[in-house]
């Protein structure tokens, strides 16, 4: 029979007594309270081995607590349970010291495996280190409540206070860059640089030079020395996002300065040491292209230390709303007025399939921002927009018509009838750029109007350069009206 003493602070009380029952039958002695006066209490008086705690209680925060108890008793293992279940919320149970975090509701099993864990390691004196509290703003950099982003959120508060390299998988548009942002910035690197660097985006013939750097005439082109990547993120971050496709050659130089802890730069002679946390990401299939022969076996092992995987929307869809207002948020804090979801709308959102995953989402939530001068977004609205992808999402989830064949429909109509009228048989020469200065000039005025006059939002909107549509705006000679 344990000797050992659990509190236990929780305002719920059916949660309570579980909690206490399965404590009890596990063996240990329980003190259960519902407020943190008498919790503390008993801390100031020596009690319990080990507390379980609720993070809202009728008498405060126990994360405002905890401090105390870590100065007071900082041998003792915290454990915290929420339903506020937020990336957050994992991030500052880690700060405040706490062994885990459980967000409600949770396994009684897994809890009873932590507990014992937990004092497992008190016994042993290897407890964990109080981790350092600062205040920080309040960002967000994931969003959801979903178990699979619970998974992620222990996962990452547990790799806080490490170095291990960690690798990213998950399809397009899944947060991985967000996950690796939010690695560094509550991790112990965060006042060193986070450096990215994409190796699908960079020729191939260039990808040592970037992660390397070179020196002065290394090649045709080189006028002069280039500091790359490594030497970048010194004493901080260095994400390798797409690893798959950085070429064989480059995987050979990057297992050796991971083996070795240092390199040369291209074309150079000397030796440098990095001092670099490695966060890898890739949507592709590393094991099935290390049977391919096209990406090294040794090199995955390396980097796949500590795996993460970011699951597509379609598999957390009950994170659509907290993501949806999130986004919407986001919007309002850039100018735009707050707006209100339909419960139609919602579900028409979490009926959708999103190939395009997060990033999908947050480029739709900003077309009808942008588009939509409503005070509300409807599930016509939603689905109006979501049809100009080709893909629009009726009463029951299904594929229904596209508008924007009618469009096309009705180009094309146009078109063969310029055809026609012309003799013999052709229309005059320049007849692709005539057609489309038609389309464009109409589609910025339209875009200016959703847009309210804005040139910034209209350039996102339309994805072009704001020097590019200026240029268009002049050339069509389009009046700019800004209105609030």
């Amino acid at each position: 029979m344990s000797t050992h003493t659990v509190l236990v602070a929780e305002d719920d009380s059916a949660i309570r007594m579980v909690v206490n029952q399965a404590l009890t039958r596990a063996g240990y002695d329980v003190k259960p309270t519902g407020n943190l006066s008498t919790l503390w209490n008993w801390i100031t008086r020596g009690d319990g081995d080990l507390l379980i705690t609720d993070v809202s209680l009728p008498d405060g925060n126990a994360f405002d607590l905890m401090p105390k108890i870590r100065n007071l008793r900082p041998d003792m293992p915290i454990i915290v349970m929420s339903a506020r279940n937020t990336f957050m919320t994992a991030i500052h149970a880690s700060e405040k010291g706490a062994y885990d975090y459980l967000p409600k509701p949770f396994d009684i099993n897994e809890m009873l495996v932590t507990v014992s864990r937990a004092l497992a390691d008190a016994d042993d004196s290897s407890a964990r280190e109080q981790v350092e509290s600062e205040e920080r703003d309040e960002k967000m950099p994931l969003v959801g409540r979903s178990p699979a982003m619970q998974e992620i959120y222990r996962v990452l508060a547990r790799l806080m206070q490490t170095d291990l390299t960690v690798m990213i998988s998950g399809e397009s548009g899944t947060g991985k860059e967000l996950v690796a942002r939010a690695l560094h910035q509550f991790g112990q690197r965060r006042d060193g640089p986070f450096v990215a660097i994409n190796m699908a985006a960079i020729p191939r013939d260039l990808i040592e030079s970037e992660l390397f750097g070179h020196e002065k005439g290394a090649f045709t082109g080189a006028m002069g020395p280039h500091e790359g990547r490594f030497g970048q993120a010194d004493g901080g971050t260095l994400f390798l996002d797409e690893i798959g496709d950085m070429p064989m050659d480059a995987q050979t130089r990057l297992l050796r300065v991971l083996q070795e802890g240092e390199f040369t730069p291209v074309g150079g002679n000397r030796l440098i040491r990095t001092n670099a946390r490695i966060i890898a990401a890739t949507h592709q299939d590393l094991e099935r292209l290390i049977q391919s022969g096209q990406f090294r076996e040794d090199l995955f092992y390396r980097l796949n230390v500590v795996p993460i995987r970011m699951p597509p929307l379609r598999e957390r869809l009950q994170d659509i709303d907290d993501l949806v207002h999130h986004f919407l948020r986001k919007e309002q804090r850039d100018g735009d007025p707050p707006r209100q979801v339909s419960e139609g709308a919602m579900k028409r959102l979490q009926q959708y399939s999103w190939p395009g995953n997060i990033r999908e989402l947050e480029n739709l939530i900003r077309r009808l921002v942008a588009l939509h001068a409503d005070e509300t977004i409807t599930a016509q609205i939603v689905d109006m927009e979501l049809s100009g992808t080709g893909r629009r999402v009726g009463a029951g989830g299904t594929v229904g018509h596209d508008p924007s064949s009618d469009l096309a429909a009705s180009l094309e109509q146009y078109l063969s009838a310029l055809f026609i009228s012309h003799e013999p048989g052709l229309p005059p020469d320049g007849l692709y750029f005539r057609v489309l200065e038609q389309v464009e000039a109409p589609l910025i005025r339209a875009a200016l109007s959703a847009c309210k006059g804005n040139q910034i939002k209209t350039a996102q909107l339309l994805g072009l350069n704001r020097n590019t549509l200026r240029k268009k705006i002049r050339a069509h000679g389009i009046e700019v009206v800004r209105r609030t």
